[in-house]
């Protein structure tokens, strides 16, 4: 796993959202239109809390998009993970080149879905596998 390096803006928001929820946060990606944490396995149900509350009074106090994706120590675990409700039907990772790649299959109804709109659902995808586990690409299959 490679060194994260956290912006001052993403250290605030993880202390905002581990206050707000009190579950454990392992990254914090911020863009301009969306906040990206990545929350310790496990913790998934205290950061959305009971009814969504916690997630919601975020969501209000911050004002921008928030996506959370639960940590898993099995990369292929955690890009089904990063997917969210999209059905995954199988991930196959592999080095081609001194590269590290991770085949993602998902039906053809799905993989519109996968890519996201503007291709935002892959990016983050992508993003999260080369800073959690130095995977070059993510290709869908």
């Amino acid at each position: 796993m490679s060194g994260i390096k956290l912006s001052t803006g993403a250290i605030r928001y993880i202390a905002l959202f581990e206050s707000v929820t009190g579950a454990g946060i392992r990254d914090c990606i911020v863009e301009d239109e969306r906040i990206i944490y990545v929350v310790n396995a496990g913790d998934m149900g205290a950061a959305i809390g009971k009814n969504g509350d916690h997630i919601n009074r975020l969501k209000k106090s911050i004002d921008k998009h928030v996506e959370l994706v639960e940590f898993s120590g099995e990369p292929d675990k955690f890009i089904i993970n990063a997917f969210g409700s999209i059905p995954i039907k199988s991930v196959d990772l592999v080095s081609k080149q001194n590269k590290r790649l991770a085949y993602v299959e998902v039906s053809d109804k799905n993989k519109g879905l996968a890519i996201g709109r503007e291709g935002n659902n892959i990016k983050k995808v992508k993003m999260l596998m080369q800073r959690h586990y130095d995977i070059d690409d993510v290709i869908l299959q």
